[in-house]
């Protein structure tokens, strides 16, 4: 099953994962895991990123941190080629704009009521 995991995410799921490698090449000193057939690598930086077969996560993330980014990988094997367009970008927004930022705070929105954090939630429990 993890072969086909690599295989779905170097083809279907190739332009993700070679942005992916590029940061993991980056990263290359920081600890790593292998959960479920991802590549976990453990940055400096807070929360987390998926690209493909690659996944960043802060040193102290959590087991629900971690299935979450796993769904996002899962949610690449799904979109392919749609996936940094579909998830992606509205993630990184989502996650890194100030203003959204701010409204999360002050209306108690949560983070994972995206509708794509909140899918990558939902696989990441059923699959991870």
């Amino acid at each position: 099953m993890i072969v086909l995991y690599w295989l779905l995410q170097l083809g279907w799921g190739a332009l993700q994962t070679l942005l992916g490698l590029i940061l993991f090449l980056f990263n290359l000193k920081r600890p790593h895991f292998i959960y479920k057939g991802a590549v976990f690598t453990e940055w400096a930086r807070g929360g987390g990123i998926s690209l493909g077969l690659f996944v960043f996560v802060s040193n102290k993330s959590n087991e629900r941190l971690v299935r979450h980014e796993y769904g996002h990988t899962l949610q690449s094997l799904i979109l392919g080629p749609l996936y940094l367009i579909v998830i992606g970008i509205p993630s990184f927004i989502w996650a890194s704009l100030p203003y959204f930022r701010r409204r999360r705070k002050e209306k108690s929105i949560s983070y994972y009521s995206l509708y794509c954090e909140h899918w990558a939630d939902i696989l990441g429990k059923a699959l991870g």
